[in-house]
Formats: C-alpha cells, sequence, structure tokens
C-alpha cells in the first residue's frame, strides 16, 4: 500500500525546472517557425536577404573600382629624336593610357577643353639634347576638375617617365643621369587593385542591410497588423520573442555572407589570407549588432516606414560613406573622424580588410572584434528593455 504522504509531496524542483526549459525551448522553436515562414512568404525579404547580396557584389565589383586605366592622352611629340620616340612609346604600350599623338601643342589644348583627353604629355623639341647633358625635362598636364583622378594619373605619368629612365640607364645608354634608384613594392595588395579592398567593404553593406534592415520592419509590422496582441495573451516572454525574431534573420544573414564570400574568392579573385572561422565568427558579431539595431529602432518607434528611414540614416548610410569602406578615415575632418568610432561598420571593415588581405593579425583582430562584442551585448540590453508585453 502506497504511503498518502509520499502520494500527495509535489514533485522535485528539479522536474519543475526541466519542464519550464522543455517549455520554453517549444515557445522559442514555435517562434523560429512562425518567423522563418513569414520570411519564406515575403518576397521582399528574400530578394533583400539573397538577390540583393548578388546584384550588389556584381555591381560594384564589376562596376566601382577606383582604379585609373584607359586613361586618353594627347602626346605633342616636338622631337622627332629615337629617343623621344621611344618615350612615346613607353605612354603607347602602358595599359593606362590611350594615346592619341598630336602635332602641336594649340591641338591638344584643343582635345583636353573638348574634353577627349584627360591630360597632355609634352615631349619638347630640345628634348634628346638635353638628355644627352643630364637636364631633360616632360611637361605633363592633367585635366583637374576630378582631384583623385587627377592625382593617379599624375603619379601614372611620373611613373612611365620614371620606368623609361630607369630602362635606359640599366642599358648604358644614358650614363649622364644620376644615379636614381626607384624601387616600388605594394603589400597586401602587389596588383594595386581597389577591387581588392572595395569588395571584402562590400561585405558590410551586405550584412547591414539584411541585419538591420530587415529586422527595422520586424516588430514594426506586428505592431501595425496588431498581431503582437495576440502573443500577449500567451505565456511567451519577451526574450523569447526577440530570439524568434532574431535566429531566422541570423542565418539568413549568414547565407548572404557566404554568397559574397564565395563571389569574392571566385569571380573576383580576391586574395583571402586569414582563417575563415575567424572570419565567420567576426561575421557574427557584427551581425548580431546590427539585429539588435533593427530589432530596438523597430521595438521603441513602431512604425514602420518611420524605421526604415531612422535606420538608413544610422546604419546603411554611414556604413557606406564613414567606414572606411570606400573613403580613407584619415583624410576626414577630426571632428567627423571622432563621430566614426561609434559605428560598428568601422571596425568590421578593419576586420574584414585584414583578415582578407594581411591574414590573422591578432594585434587588429582582437580590439576590433572585442569592440563588436561589447556593442551587441549593450544592444541586446537595450533591445530587451524597450521591448514590452504592452500595448503602451
Amino acid at each position: 500500500m502506497i504511503d498518502s504522504t509520499l502520494a500527495n509531496e509535489p514533485p522535485p524542483a528539479s522536474d519543475h525546472g526541466h519542464d519550464r526549459l522543455t517549455a520554453k525551448l517549444r515557445r522559442i522553436v514555435a517562434l523560429v517557425r512562425k518567423e522563418s515562414r513569414q520570411v519564406v512568404r515575403d518576397p521582399s525579404s528574400v530578394a533583400i536577404g539573397l538577390v540583393l547580396p548578388l546584384i550588389l557584389i556584381l555591381l560594384f565589383g564589376y562596376g566601382l573600382s577606383l582604379d585609373v586605366k584607359d586613361v586618353p592622352v594627347a602626346i605633342v611629340l616636338e622631337d622627332a629624336s629615337p629617343t623621344a620616340i621611344d618615350l612615346a612609346a613607353g605612354f603607347r604600350l602602358s595599359r593606362y593610357f590611350l594615346v592619341k599623338f598630336t602635332p602641336s601643342m594649340a591641338e591638344a589644348q584643343a582635345l583636353m577643353h573638348n574634353r577627349d583627353v584627360d591630360g597632355i604629355v609634352r615631349i619638347r623639341s630640345n628634348f634628346s639634347r638635353r638628355v644627352g647633358v643630364g637636364d631633360a625635362q616632360v611637361q605633363i598636364l592633367v585635366r583637374g576638375d576630378d582631384a583623385n583622378q587627377a592625382r593617379i594619373v599624375q603619379t601614372y605619368g611620373e611613373a612611365a617617365v620614371a620606368q623609361w629612365s630607369a630602362r635606359r640607364a640599366a642599358e648604358g645608354k644614358d650614363a649622364a643621369i644620376g644615379p636614381v634608384d626607384i624601387q616600388n613594392r605594394l603589400w597586401f595588395n602587389e596588383a594595386n587593385e581597389s577591387r581588392a579592398f572595395l569588395v571584402p567593404g562590400l561585405v558590410v553593406i551586405v550584412m547591414t542591410l539584411i541585419g538591420a534592415m530587415l529586422t527595422s520592419l520586424v516588430m514594426a509590422r506586428e505592431w501595425e497588423r496588431g498581431t503582437f496582441e495576440a502573443l500577449f495573451v500567451t505565456p511567451v516572454r519577451i526574450g523569447e520573442i526577440l530570439l524568434g525574431k532574431i535566429i531566422p534573420y541570423f542565418m539568413l544573414g549568414m547565407i548572404g555572407l557566404a554568397l559574397c564570400l564565395v563571389s569574392a574568392k571566385f569571380l573576383f579573385h580576391v586574395p583571402f589570407r586569414g582563417s575563415v572561422l575567424l572570419l565567420a565568427g567576426a561575421s557574427a558579431l557584427y551581425l548580431l549588432v546590427a539585429l539588435f539595431i533593427g530589432l530596438y529602432i523597430s521595438s521603441s518607434l513602431k512604425s514602420q516606414f518611420v524605421a526604415s528611414q531612422v535606420t538608413m540614416l544610422i546604419t546603411f548610410l554611414p556604413a557606406m560613406m564613414l567606414s572606411g569602406f570606400i573613403f580613407d578615415l584619415r583624410s576626414m575632418p577630426a571632428l567627423v573622424r571622432l563621430l566614426t568610432y561609434v559605428l560598428p561598420a568601422r571596425y568590421y571593415v578593419a576586420l574584414l580588410q585584414t583578415l582578407f588581405l594581411a591574414g590573422d593579425i591578432w594585434g587588429l583582430v582582437i580590439p576590433n572584434a572585442a569592440v563588436l562584442a561589447a556593442m551587441a551585448t549593450v544592444l541586446a540590453l537595450l533591445t530587451r528593455r524597450a521591448t514590452r508585453k504592452s500595448l503602451t
């Protein structure tokens, strides 16, 4: 016969804890399944998460380049000597220039005014004679309306002349030329292609779009449709709701990351010298930061239109303009440069460019990853506080 006192005893506390944990996991799985179905049913989410990364990386990788190639230049060859012709041939054979020979400086200036050429190389009539005495000069005129391109074209022109001088000195043709020895080498980007650092920076844009832009609409959409009211009468907790929102978009973001990495490696042949696991970990940290930013904005504003505009203003545009993705941070004013320290995209760009081009440089990886981890923690707490199960 069973003792009635034992039969009436409550189950051990450990059983209650196990049941609560099981119920919590069951609710989270149900929320993740529900949100995943919402993502699949929403064409805009699929387009932003999968199609847009491919479009962006193709457009930026093939269309955006800071390299200057095939620059049209006019060469005014006033000296018909073999020495002058040899120098002009150096410009003509360069892959950076498209050469047009003109008989006079006036005609070259007319081409410049009509924007038919971006530069003029003038080889004067006394060039060969002055080469013999070590006092030769070449005049290079560059269109300056685009200051960045003008500096690059000027550098290319000076390099072409320097290479010609070094080659003739090596052949012993111009012993009078001084002992000038120019040795150039580029670290981490030997080919000097802007694609090598633009494509890693593009990953930041893709992760920002998937993380912040998509999730900025999630909570606001629930508020506008009134579906949050149905959750208020359930035992689902705020933390479980946030996990149910984050997990599907986190997975979508990692898929977008994989598409970007495959494209960078096999389409654009961008070198990758770091650890894949380290890159995945750093990307996961930044994606969490972007997700929490979007959820915090969406929970606070409760309007899809306003949330999308605010998210664009504080995440996408700074990631594009102030992260070091395109523009060098050191060239910015001190106040703007100080502002970039609060932008998570700055640290993620530094991580990506380091891992892609330099490798596992721990002195750069650890501080930037630590900042992203701290930002993710703070934003998670702020998002948890901003999200309440109430209609107010």
